[in-house]
C-alpha cells in the first residue's frame, strides 16, 4: 500500500497536493496555540480573581492552585508559546521541547517544597500532576515527527533514504587502485596515530582531513599519486 500526501481543494476545486512534512509542521503549530490557550486561560483567571502575589497557600482556579506569581508565571510562558507558533512550525517544535522539559523540572522541584515556606508557587499536589501532564504532552508535541526512531514517511527532519544510498554507493572502492589506496589511507592513519609515519604520510593524511566523506577522502589520497595532490607518492 502506497502513502499518499494529504491534499487541499484549490480555487478551482481540483486536488493540491500538500508539502511534504505539512502534517509534522501543523501538530507543531496547533500544540503549541492549543497548549498556550489552556495556560493563559489559567493565569488570566488568576489575575481576574485578585490573588496574593507571594502567597504560599494560594486560591483554587479550575482546580488547581494558584497565586500572582504563578499566574504572571503561566501568561509569560502562553505568550512565549504562541510567539514561537507565529515563528514557525520549526520554533514552536524546539520551545515546546524546552517548555515541556521546564515543566517537568517545576514539577519534581515544587513537590520537594509542598507545605513549606519555599513553595512560592503555592502548588498543591494537583499542580504537580498538571505540570507533569502538561511537561510530557508538550515533549510529545515538540518531538512529533523529529527525534524519534521511527519517523513518519512526511517528516520534514527525516533524511531521504536515497541519499543515504547515495552515499554508502559512492564511498565503497570499486576499481583495484581505489582498493589499493584504501590500504594505503589506512595503513597511513595508523601510523599517524603511532607517530610513526612518514613525512608524506603525514602530508597526506592531513589533506584529507578537510572532507568528511570516504570517497572525497579517497581521490584527495590519490591525486597525490597521480602527481596532483601537492606532491608525489613516497617510494
Amino acid at each position: 500500500m502506497t502513502l499518499r500526501s494529504p491534499s487541499r481543494r484549490t480555487p478551482s476545486g481540483t486536488s493540491e497536493p500538500r508539502p511534504p512534512g505539512a502534517r509534522v509542521l501543523a501538530v507543531h503549530r496547533i500544540g503549541a496555540l492549543v497548549v498556550a490557550a489552556v495556560i493563559a486561560v489559567f493565569g488570566v483567571l488568576g489575575f481576574a480573581d485578585g490573588l496574593e502575589f507571594f502567597s504560599t497557600e494560594g486560591e483554587r482556579i479550575l482546580g488547581l492552585s494558584s497565586n500572582g506569581l504563578l499566574s504572571t508565571i503561566s501568561i509569560v510562558t502562553a505568550i512565549v508559546l504562541v510567539v514561537a507558533a507565529l515563528r514557525g512550525p520549526r520554533v514552536a517544535s524546539t520551545v515546546m521541547i524546552v517548555v515541556g522539559v521546564l515543566f517537568l523540572v517545576s514539577a519534581l522541584a515544587n513537590l520537594a517544597v509542598l507545605r513549606t515556606d519555599l513553595n512560592l508557587l503555592a502548588f498543591r499536589f494537583p499542580n504537580v500532576v498538571f505540570s507533569v501532564v502538561a511537561g510530557l504532552l508538550l515533549l510529545t508535541l515538540g518531538t512529533y515527527g523529529r527525534v524519534t526512531g521511527n519517523l513518519p514517511p512526511d517528516s520534514p527532519y527525516a533524511r531521504p533514504r536515497a541519499e543515504e544510498d547515495e552515499d554508502s554507493v559512492d564511498g565503497i572502492p570499486s576499481t583495484p587502485e581505489e582498493f589499493a589506496a584504501e590500504r594505503a589511507m589506512r595503513e597511513a592513519e595508523v601510523a599517524v596515530v603511532q607517530h610513526i609515519a612518514s613525512a608524506e604520510q603525514r602530508r597526506r593524511v592531513a589533506a584529507m582531513a578537510e572532507h568528511t566523506r570516504r570517497a572525497d577522502r579517497r581521490r584527495v589520497w590519490m591525486s597525490f599519486d597521480s602527481g596532483t595532490g601537492g606532491g608525489s607518492s613516497a617510494s
